[in-house]
């Protein structure tokens, strides 16, 4: 009896981090910053199972029906936590931090008092000592794997609302499996049994619906029919359509509007570009929906464009979904595109090559991971594989509403030894939205356009390097490493324009 239930501590700690972990990573989808939402949910979950196990001193009688009890009731709360975060954010959207926390408090709570409930069982069959030595073991255990499930297996494949409602359901089968091995020292064995079974049905009915819980919650959260959904291993990719309007999402985030991406592009490659002298070698780091890559396909005399993306998920999508290749005009596909998953910041480290022309098209710096992609540290590794007359180019947000942000990312360019030439356009998706170029040697604004474009031409050239009162420079921290400035700085300013 001892080893099936010590074999339940495993099952009972995997459960609860998987609990937390959802918690944390669902936050950070629906509220960025990955570090804070992580650091919080880990840092309020501790102490709830602070709290549970002292509150578990006050459990005297029935010690075996209780820990049944608590099993039913941690099943149901984690393994609907998810789908229940997702439509509380959708719904009552100004609510859902006092939701998240609450949530997370009482899940917290429950698991701190399944471990002492557990041991105070187990007494009987050991010795003080091997009693700890044994749960603490299978409970770390559990933990760590969990800890590589979550992030390779579970979130990518499972999505996190079914993997919370499969956790749940491995909670209440425990329940059930502590009912047949105490049945005879269960006074009401019949009544947890019945409790226990209507439990499984509720959790496997939840398993079942999943997929419908799933579209509910995002299609509460996106005003268009939703018409792609896939979870990487790095990020949840949602499309949507309204008409003949295409929408990517990452994370929640928008990415771009089929309507208007071209504006966005064009100002992203072009002004740049075209001022390169015999481009041949094109770097591209982020952009993997192909749509800058299509632009510089543009120019014929480019040999070979190398792009690095970290998800390819990404790449795949759009080099395989016939509406996303339309839009990117099968540039997934040229002959002259070498493609690397990878980590950009690791990429550019160990490679030797010297480029012409950079694209650097990140998501905007949500949180630590993309922030590092905005460092002195990144920019310094930029320029030592721009080539002397080369160009770079780096989408830096919106300098209208994160005007710190904006230039944040110029100071910081410049403090890693490069020139920068800060420009804007308007996209309506999006609002007005930024761009740097950094070079060794000074700009020169191209005056023609050898191909014909919709938005950027030579008339409009001065107007894009024109910046007015509320968006001119202004003082800044250097985005460094060890700082992080610029996360703290995005975050604080995108939060005063939420609705």
């Amino acid at each position: 009896m001892s080893i099936p239930l010590l074999l339940s501590v495993f099952i009972i700690a995997s459960c609860g981090l998987v609990y937390e972990l959802v918690a944390g990573a669902l936050s950070s989808y629906l509220l960025g910053d990955s570090v804070t939402q992580f650091s919080t949910i880990i840092g309020v979950y501790l102490f709830a199972m602070g709290v549970g196990s002292w509150l578990s001193r006050y459990i005297e009688n029935g010690l075996i029906a209780r820990f049944i009890q608590i099993e039913l009731m941690v099943g149901v709360l984690g393994g609907f936590s998810a789908a229940l975060l997702f439509l509380v954010f959708a719904w009552i959207g100004e609510s859902f931090r006092l939701v998240l926390y609450s949530v997370v408090l009482l899940t917290g709570i429950l698991v701190g008092l399944e471990i002492p409930l557990v041991m105070r069982i187990l007494k009987q069959h050991y010795a003080l000592k091997d009693l700890v030595s044994q749960v603490l073991t299978f409970d770390y255990l559990g933990a760590l794997v969990v800890s590589l499930a979550f992030p390779l297996l579970l979130a990518p494949h499972l999505g996190l609302i079914r993997t919370s409602l499969m956790f749940g359901l491995l909670n209440a089968l425990v329940a059930l499996w502590a009912i047949w091995l105490f049945r005879e020292r269960l006074a009401r064995a019949g009544w947890l049994a019945t409790q226990g079974g209507l439990v499984v049905v509720l959790l496997l009915g939840g398993l079942v619906g999943a997929e419908r819980l799933t579209r509910m919650a995002e299609e509460s959260l996106y005003s268009d029919e939703i018409i792609y959904t896939e979870t990487t291993s790095y990020q949840r990719i949602v499309l949507t359509r309204w008409k003949n309007d295409i929408r990517l999402f990452l994370n929640g985030n928008l990415q771009f509007s089929s309507r208007d991406e071209y504006r966005y592009h064009e100002a992203l490659v072009h002004p740049a570009l075209q001022a390169v002298k015999r481009p041949r070698q094109v770097l591209v780091l982020g952009g993997g929906d192909g749509l800058a890559i299509r632009e510089i396909l543009k120019y014929p005399d480019i040999e070979q464009i190398t792009l690095v993306d970290l998800d390819p998920g990404m790449t795949r999508l759009f080099s395989s979904l016939p509406m996303l290749r339309e839009l990117n005009q099968d540039a997934l596909h040229s002959p002259k595109l070498k493609l690397v998953n990878d980590d950009a910041f690791l990429w550019l480290d160990k490679t030797q090559g010297f480029y012409d022309f950079i694209v650097v098209d990140f998501p905007d710096p949500t949180n630590f991971s993309l922030g590092k992609l905005y460092s002195k540290t990144f920019y310094h590794l930029l320029s030592q594989h721009l080539s002397q007359n080369g160009l770079a180019v780096i989408q830096s947000t919106s300098p209208l509403y994160a005007r710190k942000s904006f230039w944040t990312i110029a100071h910081t360019i410049q403090s890693a030894g490069l020139q920068v030439s800060p420009y804007h356009a308007l996209v309506p998706s999006f609002g007005e939205w930024g761009f740097l170029i950094a070079s060794h040697q000074p700009y020169v604004k191209p005056d023609r356009f050898d191909s014909p474009l919709k938005f950027v031409t030579p008339d409009l050239m001065p107007v894009l390097f024109q910046f007015p009162a509320d968006m001119s420079e202004t003082t800044t921290d250097i985005n460094r490493l060890d700082n992080q400035a610029l996360v703290h700085t995005y975050e604080s300013e995108w939060r005063q324009h939420e609705p």
